[in-house]
């Protein structure tokens, strides 16, 4: 297994980490993700072990808290051996603090994560949304005084906007207070958006980024093909709406050269479109969810192998859109092209 720094923290991770999404199996949208318990959790994390992936990904309202507690349960006893990453800031409940990223919320969140998990530290902790009704000073402050207690190792951020990672950034480094030294994002063949805004900030502020739903939100896995319908038991009936929008044509224009790669080189789809992000700048790790260990030892089987240049530009072709404003004069047009070259 390959590490990297997680941004231009000091803090090595493996290249692929692994995402607790499926444990729990509570509600509409994780239940279809997954409903694995306390004795198969142990075994995925056996297998990732195994395979030197210690990075454990979850988030407080994944399963409203199952996630947390069935992980913590699961690493009893390899807590050392392990980093935990978790997230918070979405709605846990009605009342109006157990949402966002105030002082109040942030505090009580932390502590419910602990307890949840099992443990006295948080490696890494990531709010999980912007939260635009408290002042960034105050987010900011808080999460120091939670890392000078101890409770926190890292703080990294998921679904902001750059304007919004720079203004926090722009205030830590004011005061004095923990950056953010990750991004986790969207990020994959059918859903390059990352790219325009979000890692050119990383590549200048030293953000790692870890990778959420790298298959496109399931979409390419190698079981969907253009004239086919879906498969039965593809997730996707009942979670397409919960995920970032995919336009039909650009999928199967993807997946065809995803099969092309796949007959040259004998890796599965998954595979190639996982590597295929492996060797993008800024990113540090890629979250791989399982639902059971075949999924997870064929998504292992993504590293310790190289796409070739060849293949990696027939991939970039494929998924190319077109930028949005501003950005496309720079994509279009000489001129502009030649004040800011494309990142490779």
């Amino acid at each position: 297994m390959e590490y990297r720094r997680l941004g231009t923290s000091g803090l090595k991770v493996p290249v692929l980490s692994f995402g607790a999404g499926t444990f729990g199996g509570k509600g509409p949208l994780f239940s279809a993700w997954g409903n694995t318990d306390v004795t198969e959790a142990r075994r995925l994390i056996d297998i990732c072990l195994d395979a030197g992936v210690n990075l454990f990904d979850t988030a407080d309202v994944y399963s409203d808290g199952a996630s947390e507690q069935i992980l913590g349960e699961a690493l009893k006893g390899r807590r050392n051996d392990v980093l935990i990453s978790t997230k918070t800031t979405l709605p846990m409940g009605d009342d109006p603090n157990d949402a966002g990223s105030s002082r109040f919320r942030l505090i009580r969140a932390v502590d419910d994560a602990l307890r949840r998990l099992g443990t006295d530290y948080i490696d890494l902790l990531q709010l999980h949304a912007f939260d635009a009704g408290t002042p960034v000073e105050e987010v900011l402050s808080t999460l120091d005084a939670l890392v000078r207690a101890g409770k926190l190792r890292y703080v990294g951020v998921s679904n902001f906007s750059g304007w919004q990672i720079m203004k926090s950034l722009a205030v830590a480094d004011r005061y004095g207070w923990p950056r953010y030294v990750a991004n986790q994002v969207y990020y994959s063949l059918v859903g390059r958006d990352y790219e325009w805004d979000l890692m050119p900030l990383g590549i200048d502020q030293g953000l790692g980024a870890l990778v959420w739903s790298p298959l496109g939100w399931g979409r390419l896995t190698g079981k969907i093909r253009r004239g086919a319908t879906l498969p039965e038991g593809s997730r996707l009936h009942e979670t397409a709406d919960f995920g970032p929008p995919v336009d039909d044509e650009r999928l199967f224009r993807v997946v065809d050269a995803l099969d092309e790669v796949a007959k040259e080189s004998g890796k599965t789809v998954p595979q190639i479109a996982l590597n295929w992000l492996l060797q993008r700048p800024t990113v540090s790790s890629i979250i791989i969810g399982a639902r059971n260990e075949e999924q997870l030892r064929q998504n292992l089987d993504a590293v310790g192998w190289n796409l070739t240049a060849e293949q990696v530009a027939k991939l970039d072709s494929a998924s190319v859109a077109t930028a949005p404003y501003p950005h496309f004069p720079y994509q279009r047009q000489e001129g502009f092209a030649r004040l800011n070259p494309p990142i490779v």
